[in-house]
C-alpha cells in the first residue's frame, strides 16, 4: 500500500505498547522541529513518512464577522450610525498597531513563551503534551502553541460556519478539544503538521494578531477588540496591564473565567457557584483583602477552597491573572512594582453590552425586523436559506438602510404618546409606515406594541411587523376597508369612464357582477347588500361625490358596470397582494369595500403609485450592501415601473383630494399648504385606516386588531376612541414629511376622464309618484318629490317634472311633483261672445271667472267679443282660481266694461 493512502491511525494503531506509541510521537516532533536529526528504524522512517504526508496547506479563511445595519441621522449628514448588529461571534477585527503592547506580551509570556524561537511547534511542550495523552484517557492535553491554536481555531470556525445546528455548532469545538486516545494523537498531529506549514508562510505577527482576532473570550464574544469594548468598555489599543493580563487569563478557558457572570461561573463539587462578584457588586471588592489572600493562596497557608469562601471578586479568574502577572514578571516584561501595583487592583469589569439583535435598534425594532427578514429571504443575500442566514450572522456585510431618522422619531414619538401597547378584549395593534413615492424608500416605520424576539402570551409584546407581509414580517395583513376602494376607481377611469359619470349607488342588492375571475364569468348575489358608514344612505352621484364621502353603495354600484375580477388586477400592478403573499383574486362583491388583508406598506406603496404619475416603486428598506471591505455588493432588486397611465393617476389624484379637503380624511390633513390626496377605511368597526400623499411622500397609519374583535370606536384611550388614532399619527407624521420632502400640485384631471357625460332624461309625467322614482332612479338619476301641484290628471300620478324630459347633464338631480287632483285646463273661449265665454268656463268647472281687460274699437260688437283669458287658454290651473276673460267692445266705459286697456 503506497505511504500516501496510510493515516496516522492507522500507523500508531499497528504499533502496540506505550513505549512505541512515544517513541513515534517523539520521532514526529523531533523530525518537524529539528530534521537534522537522525532518525533511524521502519517504525520512525514510516512515521515521518505518513507525517509529511498529511495534508499542510492551511487556507486561513475569512473570520465569522457580524453584519451590521447603518442608518443616517439625516439625509444630510455624511457619516453612517450603527443601528444594530447581528452575529453568532461578536467580533470587531483589528490591525497590528491596535491592540495595545502589554496585550501581545500577556498573551505570549502566558501561553507560548518561546513563539519567537520555535517554528510552529514547541518540543517541550508538545512533548509532555503527547506523553500525558498517551498515559492517560483524558482530554487533548496543553502544549499547543499560538500557532497551533490558530489552526484550531481556524478549523473550529469552518467546521462552525459549516453547521446548521447548534449541536453541530458545539461538537465542532468539542471535536476540537476533547478527543482522546489515538484519534486525539492524529488530530495533534495534523494540527502541527498546518502549524510548521503557516509558520513557513506567514510573519510571526500575522499569526500572533491572526490568533487574537479569532479567539474566543467567552460566549459569542470574539477576538481581542470585542472583548476588551464588552468586558471593560475600552479599545484593545487601550488595555491597560491588569485589564490584559485577565484577558490572557480569560482565553485559556473562556466560559469559566469570564467576569460577565455576577453570580457565578463556575460552580464546586458541591454546586456552589463562584468566580463572581461580591454580593453581584463590583464596586465591593476590597483591593487590600484581595492581595493579602493572594498571598497566602501563593505561600501556601490557605487553599484555593479558602481563598475562594473568603473573598471572590471573580476570584478564579482573578487566580488566572496572577499566572499571567507572574509569568511577565518572570519573562521581565513588567517589573515589580506594576507587578504589585496590578495583584492589588480587583478585576472591575465594565460591561458594555454590544448592540446586537432588533432589541438594541431603541425606536427602530419594527424596521429593523424588517431589514432583518429582508437579509434572511431576498436571493440577493444567498441562494438559500442557509446560505442567507449565514450572510447575516457571519459575513460581515455592511447594510445601509433607507430610514430617515428625523421622521422615524416623529413618527415614534406620536406612536408612543397616543396609542396603548395593548387594550383589554384581544390584540391590539398601530403601525404606521411613510415611503418616498419617486423611489420606494422606507423613510419611517413604526409600531405600538413592544419588540420581542419570539412570541409571547403578553399582548404588550410581538416580534410581528404588523406594516410588513408575511414574507417581511410575519404578518397576514389587515383588512383594507375603504382604502381598496381605489382600486375599483383605478379600473373604472381606466376602463374610459368619466369621474363625473352618474351611477347607482342606492341602497340595493345588486344580483350579479361581470367576473372572469370566476367559472362562467358572473358572480351572483344573493342577497347581500353594502350597508354605509354611519348608515348614510345611499344615493345616485358621481365617482367624484363617491369617494369623497366614502359612499359603500356608490362603490359597489361602480363596480356592478366592470369587471370584478380586473379590479383584483389593478390591485396587483400597483404591488399589492394578500398579506400572505398571494395575490387578490375577485370571487365576491364585499372585497370591493375592502374585506382582503393586506399590509400598510404595500397600500402605502399603491396610493404612492397615484401621486407619482402612476410609476409604481416597490418599496426599499436598503440603499447599499457592502462587505467586511467595503466592496460593493448587490442589494435586494427593487424596481420602478409605469402601472397605470398617467392620465389615469391624474384624474384619481383628483377624486382622492377631496377626501383630504372636507371628506373623510380632512381630520388628518396638516393643512400645511400642501396638496395631499387620500383615503380612509373601516372594516367592520375592527379595523381602521388612513392613508395620506403628498407629491414625494405617502403615509399610511393602521390601527385596529391584530387578532380578536374590539370595537375601535367604542374603545377610548386618554380621551380619545381608538378609531381616531390613525387620524393623529398620518397627520403628525405628514406634516413633518412635508417639510422634508416638499410636496407639489397634483397634475389635473385628464379632460376625457372628468367630462361631464349627457343621458336622457325619460318622460315619468302621469305615471305614480312610485314608478316614475323608480323609472328615473334605474335610469342613474337621483329623485326629489316636490309639492303637489295643479293638475287635471289624477290625484297622485305625477303632474309635472323637472326639468323636462330630454338629453341632461349626468347627475343632474330631478324633481317629480303629484296632481293634486284639482287642476282644470282653461278652454279657448277666444271670439265667442262675452257672456257666452264667461258661461263657457263657469261650465267647464270654473266657478270664479270675470271680464277682464277691455279693449275699445268702433267695429266692435257692443256686447263685447271674447279675446284672451288670463291664465291663458290651455293652461292647467285650479278650479277655484280666477279666470278673466279679456274683450274687445264698441264701448269700454260702462255695463260689462273692464275700463280702458
Amino acid at each position: 500500500m503506497p505511504d500516501t493512502n496510510r493515516t496516522a491511525r492507522s500507523v500508531l494503531g499497528g504499533l502496540t505498547g506505550l513505549v512505541g506509541l512515544s517513541a513515534v510521537a517523539g520521532v514526529l516532533i523531533a523530525a518537524t522541529v529539528t530534521p537534522a536529526i537522525a532518525l533511524s528504524g521502519a517504525a520512525a522512517s514510516s512515521a515521518i513518512t505518513m507525517f509529511d504526508n498529511l495534508p499542510s496547506v492551511l487556507e486561513i479563511d475569512k473570520l465569522m464577522l457580524p453584519t451590521t445595519l447603518w442608518v443616517k441621522n439625516s439625509p444630510t449628514e455624511e457619516g453612517y450610525v450603527e443601528m444594530t448588529q447581528f452575529y453568532d461571534q461578536n467580533r470587531s477585527p483589528v490591525e497590528y498597531n491596535e491592540v495595545a503592547p502589554v496585550m501581545y506580551d500577556a498573551i505570549l509570556s502566558s501561553e507560548d513563551p518561546r513563539y519567537y524561537q520555535h517554528g510552529g511547534v514547541d518540543l517541550i511542550g508538545t512533548t509532555r503534551a503527547v506523553l500525558s495523552n498517551i498515559r492517560g484517557g483524558g482530554e487533548t492535553q496543553g502544549g499547543s502553541t499560538i500557532s497551533q491554536q490558530y489552526v484550531k481555531n481556524i478549523l473550529v470556525q469552518r467546521c462552525e460556519a459549516q453547521a446548521e445546528t447548534e449541536e453541530a455548532k458545539l461538537d465542532c469545538w468539542t471535536q476540537a478539544t476533547t478527543a482522546v486516545g489515538d484519534e486525539g494523537i492524529q488530530r495533534k498531529l495534523q494540527e502541527m503538521r498546518y502549524a510548521i506549514a503557516l509558520e513557513q508562510k506567514y510573519d510571526k505577527e500575522v499569526i500572533l494578531l491572526g490568533y487574537l482576532n479569532i479567539a474566543n473570550f467567552g460566549g459569542t464574544t470574539y477576538g481581542i477588540d470585542a472583548a476588551s469594548k464588552y468586558y471593560f468598555g475600552v479599545a484593545a489599543k487601550d488595555l491597560t496591564l491588569g485589564q490584559a493580563a485577565t484577558l490572557a487569563g480569560i482565553v485559556q478557558n473562556p466560559n469559566s473565567y469570564r467576569i460577565d457572570k455576577t453570580t457565578g461561573s463556575m460552580t464546586d463539587k458541591d454546586g456552589n457557584t463562584y468566580n463572581k462578584a461580591p454580593d453581584g457588586l463590583i464596586d465591593d471588592v476590597d483591593p487590600k483583602t484581595i492581595a493579602a489572600l493572594t498571598t497566602m493562596l501563593d505561600s501556601g497557608a490557605i487553599t484555593q477552597e479558602q481563598y475562594l469562601a473568603a473573598a471572590d471578586g471573580y476570584s478564579a479568574t482573578k487566580g488566572r491573572q496572577l499566572y499571567v502577572l507572574s509569568r511577565l514578571l518572570d519573562d521581565g516584561k513588567i517589573t515589580q512594582e506594576q507587578y504589585d501595583a496590578a495583584v492589588i487592583e480587583p478585576i472591575t469589569p465594565k460591561i458594555t453590552e454590544p448592540k446586537v439583535g432588533c432589541a438594541a435598534a431603541k425606536g427602530k425594532e419594527y424596521f429593523c425586523q424588517y431589514v432583518r427578514y429582508v437579509i434572511e429571504r431576498d436571493p440577493a443575500f444567498g441562494a438559500t436559506d442557509e446560505e442567507r442566514l449565514a450572510n447575516l450572522r457571519r459575513g460581515g456585510l455592511n447594510v445601509y438602510v433607507t430610514l430617515d431618522m428625523r421622521l422615524q422619531n416623529e413618527a415614534q414619538s406620536t406612536m408612543t404618546e397616543i396609542a396603548p401597547t395593548s387594550v383589554a378584549g384581544g390584540k391590539f395593534g398601530g403601525a404606521g409606515v411613510s415611503i418616498e413615492a419617486s423611489t420606494g424608500r422606507i423613510l419611517a416605520m413604526v409600531q405600538n406594541t413592544k419588540f420581542s424576539e419570539s412570541i409571547t402570551d403578553d399582548n404588550n409584546y410581538t416580534p410581528i411587523v404588523y406594516a410588513g407581509d408575511r414574507r417581511f414580517g410575519e404578518s397576514t395583513g389587515f383588512s383594507a376597508g375603504s382604502t381598496f376602494k381605489l382600486f375599483t376607481l383605478i379600473d373604472w377611469l381606466e376602463k374610459g369612464h368619466s369621474v363625473n359619470e352618474v351611477v347607482n349607488g342606492r341602497d340595493r342588492v345588486v344580483k350579479q357582477f361581470k367576473d372572469t375571475c370566476v367559472e362562467g364569468g358572473v358572480y351572483y348575489n344573493a342577497d347581500w347588500s353594502p350597508r354605509n358608514f354611519n348608515r348614510q344612505s345611499g344615493y345616485t352621484g358621481t365617482p367624484m361625490q363617491f369617494t369623497r364621502q366614502s359612499l359603500n353603495t356608490g362603490f359597489v354600484g361602480m363596480a356592478a358596470e366592470l369587471d370584478l375580477c380586473d379590479i383584483g388586477k389593478a390591485a396587483k400592478k400597483m404591488g399589492v397582494t394578500l398579506g400572505t403573499g398571494e395575490d387578490i383574486v375577485m370571487t365576491g362583491a364585499n372585497q370591493v369595500i375592502g374585506s382582503d388583508a393586506v399590509s400598510p406598506l404595500a397600500m402605502a406603496g399603491a396610493y404612492a403609485t397615484v401621486a407619482n404619475n402612476g410609476i409604481y416603486c416597490q418599496p426599499q428598506a436598503i440603499d447599499r450592501v457592502t462587505d467586511s471591505d467595503g466592496n460593493e455588493l448587490p442589494k435586494p432588486e427593487r424596481t420602478c415601473s409605469q402601472a397605470i397611465d398617467p392620465k389615469v393617476a391624474a384624474t384619481a389624484a383628483y377624486a382622492l383630494a377631496g377626501v383630504m379637503n372636507g371628506g373623510t380624511g380632512a381630520q388628518g390633513n396638516p393643512y400645511d399648504g400642501t396638496p395631499l390626496i387620500g383615503k380612509t377605511g373601516t372594516h367592520q368597526e375592527t379595523q381602521t385606516w388612513l392613508i395620506e400623499s403628498s407629491t414625494r411622500v405617502a403615509t399610511a397609519a393602521w390601527f385596529g386588531n391584530a387578532d380578536g374583535a374590539i370595537e375601535m370606536a367604542k374603545t377610548w384611550h386618554n380621551g380619545r376612541a381608538l378609531n381616531q388614532l390613525r387620524y393623529i399619527l398620518a397627520q403628525d407624521v405628514q406634516r413633518l414629511a412635508n417639510q422634508l420632502y416638499p410636496g407639489a400640485q397634483f397634475p389635473g384631471p385628464d379632460s376625457n376622464l372628468s367630462r361631464q357625460v349627457f343621458t336622457e332624461l325619460p318622460d315619468v309625467r302621469g305615471k305614480s309618484m312610485e314608478e316614475a322614482k323608480r323609472t328615473l332612479q334605474d335610469a342613474g338619476f337621483e329623485v326629489t318629490e316636490g309639492t303637489a301641484v295643479d293638475s287635471d290628471m289624477e290625484q297622485g300620478l305625477v303632474a309635472a317634472q323637472s326639468p323636462e324630459p330630454g338629453r341632461v347633464a349626468g347627475g343632474t338631480p330631478v324633481t317629480i311633483s303629484p296632481s293634486n287632483g284639482q287642476g282644470l285646463t282653461v278652454p279657448d273661449v277666444s271670439g265667442m261672445g262675452l257672456d257666452r265665454a264667461i258661461s263657457e268656463l263657469r261650465q267647464a268647472g270654473f266657478g270664479n271667472v270675470q271680464p277682464g281687460n277691455c279693449k275699445q274699437r268702433d267695429d266692435a260688437d257692443r256686447q263685447g267679443t271674447a279675446g284672451s283669458t288670463d291664465p291663458k287658454a290651455g293652461t292647467v290651473t285650479n278650479r277655484n282660481s280666477a279666470i278673466s276673460v279679456n274683450y274687445v267692445s264698441r264701448d269700454c266705459g260702462g255695463g260689462n266694461g273692464g275700463g280702458n286697456d
